[in-house]
């Protein structure tokens, strides 16, 4: 029981910072980095650059934790209805996620040049390009411009998804499912 609820903990605490922490920063930062004039490239990478760790720790914990509500309820998964299906719709939408954040951290380091938060590229907002903006950054940026909302939207769906497998968990929901296979 204690390592489901740590499995449990861990795949939640890491997945609402996933999700909280990429939603304010595609509706705080990048808009408020468009405040600071001359300096709106070299602050919304300075705010992604200390974002980054701890995104990195909470998609770690949700995965450690993910994997461990795997294998605790590995007789669930095979025994009860629904229980597998909830179980891959999770796992692809955590894999998209995982692409997704992967691949928009990957423009970040072209937006941010050498990665060491030394560029400011000439930036509206931390997504929004402006004329002077050199065109391989432009075309990071404009791409971020969507994934930013991409993300929270995917994790978010984990989100939904991890609700309902807590449904499936319930007493009744177990004696149901299973009678039904």
């Amino acid at each position: 029981m204690a390592r489901n609820t740590v499995s449990r903990a861990l795949h939640d605490l890491g997945l609402s910072a996933w999700f909280g922490g990429t939603l304010a920063n595609a509706v705080a930062l990048n808009p408020a980095a468009g405040e600071a004039g001359k300096d709106t490239g070299k602050v919304a990478n300075a705010g992604w650059n200390r974002w980054t760790p701890v995104n990195a720790v909470a998609i770690g914990a949700h995965l450690v934790g993910s994997v461990g509500q795997l294998i605790g309820n590995r007789g669930r998964i095979s025994q009860q209805e629904g229980v597998a299906s909830m179980s891959a719709l999770k796992t692809l939408l955590t894999a998209a996620a995982l692409g997704v954040t992967a691949y928009s951290r990957s423009l970040g380091q072209v937006v941010n040049g050498t990665g060491s938060g030394a560029s400011n590229p000439s930036s509206r907002s931390g997504t929004k390009p402006t004329k002077r903006t050199k065109a391989e950054i432009a075309a990071a940026q404009e791409q971020l411009d969507s994934l930013q909302w991409v993300i929270p939207a995917l994790t978010g769906a984990l989100v939904v998804v991890s609700s309902y497998a807590g449904e499936q968990q319930r007493a009744s929901e177990v004696i149901r499912g299973v009678s039904r296979r």
